[in-house]
C-alpha cells in the first residue's frame, strides 16, 4: 500500500489534496466517490500515525523519571 512509504506530513498533504478535489463541483459522482475513499483511506493512515506518536511521547514526572504519556 503507497500509505505505508509516507510520513505523516505527506499524508496530511494528500489528504488536503483529496479535500479540494472533493470541492470542485464539477467532479463525477464517481471520481467524487473514488477520491472519498482514497481520503477515508489516507484520514485512517493518518490517525494510526497519530496513535503510535503518542503512545512513544513521554514525560518527566515530578522525580525527574520518564514515563509514557
Amino acid at each position: 500500500m503507497e500509505e505505508e512509504r509516507m510520513t505523516l506530513d505527506e499524508a496530511f498533504r494528500k489528504l488536503d489534496e483529496v479535500t479540494k478535489a472533493l470541492e470542485d463541483e464539477h467532479i463525477s459522482l464517481e471520481d467524487s466517490f473514488q477520491l472519498y475513499q482514497k481520503g477515508m483511506q489516507l484520514l485512517k493512515y493518518c490517525n494510526d500515525g497519530i496513535d503510535t506518536v503518542e503512545k512513544k511521547v513521554l514525560v518527566i514526572n515530578g522525580e525527574g523519571k520518564l514515563d509514557e504519556f
